[in-house]
Formats: C-alpha cells, sequence, structure tokens
C-alpha cells in the first residue's frame, strides 16, 4: 500500500508545482469529473487541505490550490473525489477518507490521470509521488504502477472509473 508522509522541507522543491502548467487546461480535465478549481493566493491558507500548505485541498465539488501546489497533490485529491462513493462526497470537506484499497486506486488513478496534464505525464508523477515522500512496497511508485498494481486497476474497473484496456472513463464513482 503507498503510505504518504509529507515532507515538505527546501529539498522537495524539484516536484512540479502548479504555477508550472497550464492550469486552463487542469481545469479542463478537472471539469469532466464535476470539480471545479479554486485558486488561494501564494502564502495563503488552502481551505480543505489535510496534509496543510501547499498541499490540495478538497471542499465539496471543489479542489482549492495555490501556485505553490505540487501537480501531484491536485491529482492525488482530486483520485480521491473521483474514487469515493456518493454519500461521501455529498459530504466531503477536508478529510476523503476511504481504506486501503481505494487509496491504491486512488495512487493508481492519479498516475494514469498524469498523461492529461501537458507538462506531466506518467514519469514525472511517478518521480515526483517518489521524491515527496510516497512509499511503496517496490521502492517507487514507477514499479509499483507496472509491477504490483493489479488490485487497483482491478478495483478502478469494476467501479466503471477505467476501462478494460486501461483507458480512464472520465467518470465518478456510482
Amino acid at each position: 500500500m503507498p503510505v504518504k508522509e509529507v515532507k515538505t522541507s527546501p529539498g522537495q522543491q524539484d516536484v512540479l508545482r502548479c504555477q508550472e502548467i497550464d492550469t486552463a487546461l487542469l481545469a479542463a480535465v478537472m471539469r469532466r469529473f464535476q470539480l471545479s478549481l479554486a485558486w488561494c493566493p501564494a502564502g495563503a491558507g488552502i481551505p480543505g487541505s489535510f496534509w496543510g500548505e501547499p498541499e490540495a485541498g478538497l471542499v465539496g465539488h471543489r479542489l482549492y490550490l495555490r501556485p505553490d501546489t505540487p501537480v501531484h497533490s491536485a491529482l492525488h485529491e482530486a483520485c480521491h473525489f473521483i474514487c469515493m462513493a456518493p454519500a461521501r462526497r455529498a459530504a466531503l470537506h477536508t478529510d476523503a477518507g476511504g481504506g486501503y484499497d481505494e487509496e491504491n486506486a486512488v495512487c493508481y488513478l492519479q498516475i494514469l490521470l498524469a498523461d492529461w496534464v501537458p507538462g506531466m505525464g506518467q514519469a514525472r508523477m511517478c518521480h515526483d509521488m517518489d521524491r515527496w515522500g510516497y512509499t511503496f512496497r517496490l521502492g517507487s511508485a514507477r514499479r509499483w504502477f507496472l509491477e504490483d498494481a493489479a488490485e487497483a486497476r482491478q478495483w478502478l474497473y469494476e467501479r466503471g472509473l477505467i476501462h478494460e484496456d486501461g483507458g480512464v472513463s472520465f467518470k465518478l464513482r456510482m
């Protein structure tokens, strides 16, 4: 299971930040999942941020970001929104919740969605996940994704979030 350890020291500066991508394209991807982006000014608090700034926040159908929010964090929180059951989504505020299997599915889906964010892509997403502190049984996000994520893929497929060929369905869990 991937485990998130928050690491926000100055040594973590080589992850891709929202200010470095075309945020209009990120917003377009999020709209496909009924999520809207809400931008917070640099240095301001981020509503709904479970891990604290600069991590993304979730409140209802809004994904809160700052320019320095890591793209991996934005996609991770968005994938929690996508993967959660409708009742939990309706009451969403800060803590996305979910169990072990759902967390794995979230990590897998965020890697898939990285290809929909120009400048990110799967290789960069895996690098940034490793750099930020996600940990995986095989030692890296990439190895986990390629060699050890069959259960996460199956979880997503059974809920209609990916197609049989592994492509993103752009649907929310029902």
